[in-house]
């Protein structure tokens, strides 16, 4: 029999497909820069392989927006679990190939398209959802139980991940998580379904293309928070590309032993432990201020401090403390920032603009971390770490320019603390009334889910992703 979607099932949906996906990713994060090495890659190679990820998310993000403003957020997320999976093997087949750096520069381009196909759509399916099943709590709430979600799946999986690599080898992380991505795939075949959100049907690929676009542009840098928060993007994500890289082998130097692959885990551990921490006080730490920004700030200042701190100091214990700090301000600004930036945007350009968002950030990281990786290629990871907090400290004024153009979305709102019922407000994502046309169609699509998106292995209510 077909339930009914409600809230509830669809952020269980929203949080199940966050735990797989971030428990897949995760199992190499903490060995992925040793993994480049180990292949026989240079600092500057190896980082340049991930520019070439970053570049290939730049290249695909608007493309694959489309796709999901298109064709549907669900098909976008199937293509990309899909490209990931098809990605990963073939990252292993060149480790064991020994391949040339082009090799690996053509495979991480693939490895972008894949990740493409999720950023914006993912978000962009939730939020759809939950406006078209009454949701009335806040966004800060679900994308703070998210990051919860997916800070212990990246703990576990990068413990878990470095500990396998270090009783087998570096490959076999690989497999497991494409072993992972699989499963991933049949789950959102089963359980996820677009709700709120008519796909466009009808018109040629090109048609569609071109006025989805228009539109995104319009909603998106021709509006000035949305534009000044596009333009700090390159310098917070583009900048964490490397940073979150480059303290594994970081940590390794100050530990002592360049083959302990169980303490370059640490790094994905310590950063999945904070995000854990920062979902939970993000909502806390939000109704501490009266506008989102002010979070954003925080979160940004912070980062910049302790970056430059990192980039001097020489004891192990003392990183580790600052690499957990640097987490969980990253991780309290990651709700209020989505939460903030979707108020922001309409339904039927809501994933394409969320792409730009992200396609800057990839933008940043092809552009920085070549260059990065040559810092430390020659005056080592703490100066490249200097030189990385310099350039986020970029990003805070562009913040100050979208907060001085005093947009509804950044006031106040009353945020629900997870774990406790959410009070009676006016929900942040909702700031206008719909179009009678769209409450029809989201009326429609909630009342018939053929899959039945509630399920009850799904519907555990805490945790977001």
């Amino acid at each position: 029999m077909t339930r009914v979607p409600t809230p509830r099932s669809v952020q269980g949906v929203y949080y199940g497909l966050t735990l797989g996906n971030t428990l897949a990713a995760s199992f190499i994060w903490g060995i992925n820069t040793l993994f480049l090495l180990d292949a026989g890659l240079s600092n500057t190679e190896a980082f340049a392989a991930n520019a070439c990820y970053a570049a290939g998310m730049v290249l695909f993000e608007i493309p694959t927006g489309v796709v999901a403003d298109t064709l549907g957020r669900r098909a976008s997320y199937l293509l990309g679990t899909l490209t990931l999976g098809v990605a990963t093997v073939l990252y292993w087949l060149l480790w064991v190939w020994e391949a040339p750096f082009v090799a690996w520069a053509l495979a991480s381009v693939l490895l972008g398209l894949g990740f493409t196909f999720f950023s914006g759509a993912v978000d962009a399916w939730l939020v759809d959802a939950l406006g078209a099943t009454g949701y009335t709590g806040s966004l800060e709430t679900v994308f703070g139980r998210s990051m919860v979600v997916s800070g212990a799946a990246m703990l576990s999986g990068s413990v878990f991940g470095g500990y396998l690599a270090q009783v087998t080898d570096l490959g076999v992380p690989f497999l497991v998580r494409a072993g992972v991505l699989l499963v991933m795939l049949l789950v959102a075949a089963w359980f996820m379904r677009d709700l709120g959100f008519a796909p466009v049907r009808g018109q040629g690929a090109l048609v569609a293309t071109r006025t989805v676009l228009r539109d995104s542009v319009r909603h998106g840098f021709g509006r000035a928070p949305v534009r000044w928060l596009l333009l700090a993007s390159p310098f917070t994500a583009g900048v964490g590309f490397f940073v979150f890289y480059a303290l594994q082998p970081h940590l390794l130097e100050l530990w002592g032993d360049p083959e302990a692959y169980s303490v370059a885990g640490l790094t994905a551990a310590l950063v999945s432990g904070a995000s854990i921490l920062g979902g939970l006080l993000a909502p806390a730490v939000r109704r501490l201020f009266p506008r989102r920004t002010s979070t954003i700030l925080l979160a940004s200042v912070s980062s910049v401090l302790v970056l430059l701190a990192l980039g001097v100091v020489e004891n192990f214990w003392v990183a580790v403390v600052l690499i957990a700090v640097w987490g969980t301000m990253t991780a309290i600004d990651d709700p209020v920032h989505r939460a903030y930036l979707n108020d922001l945007i309409p339904s039927r350009q809501r994933a394409t603009v969320l792409s730009f968002d992200s396609l800057m950030g990839s933008t940043g990281g092809a552009v920085l971390q070549p260059a990065l990786g040559r810092t430390a290629d020659l005056g080592g990871y703490g100066a490249s770490l200097l030189v990385s907090g310099a350039l986020s400290a970029v990003a805070v004024p562009f913040v100050l320019l979208s907060r001085a153009q005093n947009s509804p979305a950044d006031t106040l709102r009353e945020v629900a603390v997870p774990g406790l019922a959410p009070e009676t407000v006016a929900p942040d994502h909702v700031t206008a009334a719909p179009e009678p046309a769209a409450a029809a169609e989201a009326s429609e699509a909630a009342a018939s889910d053929p899959a039945g998106t509630c399920r009850p292995w799904l519907q555990g209510g805490s945790p977001p992703v």
